[in-house]
């Protein structure tokens, strides 16, 4: 029975946080050989990592693509060596996450270094251009699809990550996070190809049925991943798609408008996906990252957050009337000198200065509105 200091507790999401933690490790013990086990400030022995551009960091370098980032003027101010492969000015999400988890870089799953010792703490499958739906990101070329790179993750990585911890998915998986970044593409080079924004072929009811078809996909890829025994995940919602500046350069305001509408109807899905998934899937945890809101948050009111710009990329971007596609930077193109206050880096990515924001506020904001139900 549930006492009255019990139900304020749970009234409360950092209250709630620990409860949970604590019912998880409860949950989790191995016999594992973790490596430098004072390096984590927390639990959390590593991360493998999913999902699009916003979380790729390298694996599209060795792809036949025109989704790269392996060039500058990317990565101009990334710590360890510029144009690898990251869609931003230095750090994403990813680096800055893990470094407030005290790990360290995650190598990409197809960098030919990638094994032993250096994939012990995790791995990023993330590849730019691609989505939940298999044939996302072809326009492109060759990306890995969401459900490549979970096939990538069971039958590789596991055996690999086994013979180096010696022991069984079973017992260090729960050990790690799992995070999710993905959809914005199956909207802005999937559904809205097909079905332009206004236009007759974009309806409540198909968009409905699409985003329901993709929530569902999502669902199913997260019980796979529980079924090979990860137990803690994190998701990251779609951005404000329709307030990129390739978005606003190239279509009318009502456009923007259906391309952010259909993000927050995929964010409202997420959440209760959340909810949901729990009950079916015992002793996880799953968090939602809003990222969707903590960059409008951004764009509403940059002054006080520090940011001046809110509506050109940073990096010189060529439009499609010169040859461009108003997405990438120019390679060896020019640059604002004063990165940490443009909000987006080229036509869709943001900056590294937005970046280090949503990785904060994932961290540690006690908000529903920006993290849920629990925060990192």
């Amino acid at each position: 029975m549930m006492t009255k200091n019990m139900v304020i507790a749970l009234s409360r999401p950092h209250v709630l946080f620990f409860l949970l933690l604590a019912s998880s490790l409860m949950q989790c013990h191995s016999r594992c050989n973790f490596l430098d086990e004072n390096l984590s400030t927390t639990n959390i022995k590593g991360m493998f990592v999913f999902g699009s551009s916003v979380v790729d960091n390298g694996n599209n370098n060795f792809l036949q693509t025109s989704t790269r980032a392996n060039y500058l003027p990317y990565g101009l101010d990334f710590p360890v060596a510029p144009a690898s492969g990251r869609f931003s000015n230095g750090k994403n999400v990813i680096d800055l996450l893990a470094k407030l988890l005290g790990l360290p870089f995650i190598p990409p799953f197809l960098d030919p270094l990638t094994k032993g010792l250096r994939m012990a703490r995790g791995v990023n499958f993330g590849s730019g251009g691609s989505g939940i739906r298999d044939e996302t990101g072809s326009v492109t070329g060759d990306v890995m699809s969401l459900k490549e790179q979970i096939m990538a993750f069971e039958g590789t990585t596991l055996g690999e990550l086994e013979a180096e911890l010696g022991c069984g998915s079973k017992e260090s998986l729960c050990h790690f996070l799992f995070v999710v970044g993905t959809g914005s593409n199956d909207y802005s080079f999937n559904y809205f190809l097909q079905s332009p924004p206004d236009s007759d072929a974009d309806t409540d009811e198909k968009l409905q049925a699409f985003t329901s078809n993709l929530t569902a996909s999502l669902s199913q890829y997260f019980q796979k991943l529980y079924g090979l025994g990860a137990r803690k995940f994190v998701l990251m919602s779609v951005n404000p798609i329709g307030c990129y500046p390739y978005v606003k350069a190239s279509r009318p305001m009502v456009r923007v408008q259906s391309m952010n509408r259909a993000a927050r109807l995929f964010n409202s899905n997420l959440v209760s996906l959340v909810n949901d998934l729990p009950a079916r899937l015992p002793h996880s945890h799953v968090v939602v990252v809003n990222a969707y809101k903590i960059i409008r948050d951004i764009l509403k009111n940059p002054s006080p957050k520090g940011f001046t710009n809110t509506e050109e990329p940073c990096c010189e971007v060529r439009s499609m009337a010169q040859g461009g596609n108003g997405i990438f930077c120019r390679r060896g193109g020019l640059t604002c000198s004063n990165r940490s206050s443009y909000v987006f880096f080229d036509g869709i990515h943001p900056s590294e200065a937005v970046n280090d924001r949503i990785s904060s506020k994932a961290f540690t904001s006690y908000l529903w509105s920006e993290v849920y139900p629990f925060n990192v």
